[in-house]
């Protein structure tokens, strides 16, 4: 790297906008983003919790608040602020999506810091470094993309991850010194071990910082590598402590990992050679972002134009490593942006192909890229400011429209049901959406249409019986109900074939289900309570009494027992004795 570009590093930080005038407008344009990114995420303040957020602690009742059961676990991090969520609001999604959003927003300026730095040491025009870095931070918090990692509850592990990583990275860039000193060791490891402790996929910031040590320190020479052992001694012992930990979650996860029986490592890669390329798409072009993808899996190396995807791939490595010295930001955007990917696009299965909140960590590189390319063009600076505002702008209206997507689970997925129409999964959540707005008229053919694309599972069989049975339609809510119990015999199943039962009148085939839960599970208390109908419908007040006593006594929660069982007691006592 030449003199002049190496001096240029060892500045500690960006020097401000020139000018008055000009420090005024940066932050004029960097309120008017906040302002933005508050409006574009605003659909989704008020949302419910959604898909996977129902089966988390924060979206069950009855959980206690202790920081044990919410932080002790292998990602506490995420969890801890999940338990301030709890503390604050419980179970009110407000809090929730604000820290989520914050959240996000308090990666931008590591992003701008980040972009500014490299667009120095790569020599690039020092009028655009801070209008290109601040374009980039706003493209990353506006870009639709990021949607699913912000709007959606669960997906905040992706920013707290991020924001941790790019944290590490961004003390990593700002180092006083080619060579890190103890100092700079310890702030990038503490930073790194918070990241994985947040979201596994960071475990790849070392080949991050390898990869920019070879390109920049000095320049496409290992020199910078053998000088900070400081940090990558202690980062290989972790990495290698990190894999043995997760070693067994890894081999044997039903959703991610090498025991994924049915999706071998080397049928995910196949698939992955496509669905890079799905992520660059969504990056330049988010017109058909998609919450539950149906991206088919490549099972072999020829199957559904992989071997195309890989020729690509390879060809577009080829030109960046020819062209690396020519365009040396742009080339390191792009391996940057594989080797962020590399985590969930590589050898190790994970069950969905291909999801958009993957993209939060890897855009980076993509941002860099467009960086690179923004400041060759030859136009003045004005016009390229305006253009990238107009650009940012543009991105916070799909953004907006998105987070409208995202703000009722029947605006989700029904979106998705119109893009990945043939994913069973898809139509067994629309149904549910429609079963919890009372919709069920709606809910059983979305039920219908997942089951004939896959087997229905034990708990959707049940959703799909009581959809029947609030419709009244109680012969295919018992056949739906009898199907669940092939599956899984248990005291829920019994208890739902007993109140309909209960509903249709039948005494006996009633007390025969209920009898058969309450063998199964003598601690169920819907049983209980399904058997105390039973009784008040015969006006057998005593007996009514003592069930649903019995079923409060088990589940204090069930409002509709406590209810009749004032009622039943206050017909008791009106009896003539």
């Amino acid at each position: 790297m030449k003199s002049k570009k190496h001096e240029s590093r060892k500045s500690a930080a960006p020097a401000a906008p020139a000018g008055d005038s000009s420090r005024l407008l940066f932050y004029a344009l960097a309120a008017a983003t906040l302002v933005a990114v508050w409006w574009a995420y605003s659909p989704v303040f008020h949302g419910p919790f959604l898909f996977d957020d129902t089966v988390q602690l924060y979206g069950l009742s009855g959980v206690p608040s202790s920081f044990q059961a919410w932080v002790l676990n292998w990602r506490p991090m995420v969890s801890f602020t999940y338990w301030v969520n709890f503390l604050l609001s419980g179970t009110d999604t407000f809090s929730y999506h604000v820290l989520s959003l914050l959240i996000h927003v308090a990666v931008a300026p590591l992003v701008f810091f980040i972009v500014r730095r490299l667009l120095e040491w790569s020599g690039a025009p020092e009028s655009r470094r801070g209008l290109l870095a601040g374009f980039a931070a706003a493209i990353f918090l506006l870009h639709p993309a990021q949607t699913e990692a912000v709007a959606y509850v669960a997906g905040r592990s992706e920013a707290i991850s991020v924001l941790f990583a790019y944290a590490a990275f961004a003390v990593f860039l700002y180092r006083p010194r080619p060579a890190a000193s103890w100092k700079t060791a310890v702030a990038v490891l503490a930073l790194f071990a918070a990241a994985v402790l947040s979201k596994q996929q960071t475990v790849v910031l070392p080949a991050l910082l390898l990869l920019t040590d070879y390109w920049w320190n000095p320049g496409f020479s290992f020199k910078g590598i053998r000088g900070n052992w400081r940090i990558y001694a202690p980062m290989a012992l972790g990495a290698a402590a990190g894999v043995a930990f997760f070693w067994e979650l890894i081999r044997h996860s039903t959703s991610a990992g090498f025991g994924m029986q049915d999706l071998p490592w080397y049928r995910y890669l196949f698939t992955e050679f496509r669905a890079l390329f799905v992520y660059l798409g969504i990056f330049v072009l988010p017109v058909r972002l998609d919450a539950d993808w149906d991206f088919p899996i490549s099972q072999t190396i020829l199957d559904r134009g992989a071997i195309l995807g890989l020729a690509v791939l390879l060809a577009l490595i080829a030109a960046a490593w020819h062209y690396r010295r020519r365009f040396p930001l742009a080339t390191y955007g792009f391996f940057a942006f594989l080797v962020l990917m590399a985590p969930t696009s590589s050898i190790l299965p994970i069950k969905d192909p291909v999801a958009e909140r993957r993209l939060y960590t890897s855009m980076l590189g993509l941002l860099l890229i467009a960086a690179a390319v923004l400041a060759r063009i030859k136009v003045d600076r004005r016009v390229l400011g305006w253009s990238c505002a107009a650009i940012a702008l543009v991105a916070s209206i799909g953004t907006h429209a998105r987070a409208e997507v995202w703000s009722s689970p029947v605006s989700l997925w029904e979106d998705t049901a119109g893009k990945s129409p043939n994913k069973s999964r898809v139509h067994q959540q629309l149904a549910q959406a429609y079963y919890d707005e009372q919709r069920y008229a709606a809910a059983i053919p979305e039920f219908e249409k997942s089951a004939r694309l896959e087997l229905p599972e034990y708990n959707m069989l049940i959703n799909w019986a009581l959809a029947y049975q609030r419709m009244g339609q109680f012969d295919q809510a018992l056949a739906k109900l009898r199907q669940a119990a092939t599956l899984e015999q248990t005291a829920h199943v019994y208890s739902q074939i007993g109140m309909i039962y209960v509903q249709r009148k039948q005494r006996a085939e009633a007390l025969d289900a209920l009898a058969t839960a309450q063998k199964i599970d003598p601690n169920w208390a819907p049983t209980y309570n399904y058997r105390a109908k039973l009784y008040f419908q015969a006006n057998e007040l005593p007996e009514a009494v003592a069930q649903y006593q019995q079923a409060l006594a088990l589940d204090a929660r069930l409002a509709d027992a406590r209810d009749e069982l004032a009622r039943a007691e206050a017909m008791l006592r009106a009896r003539p004795q």
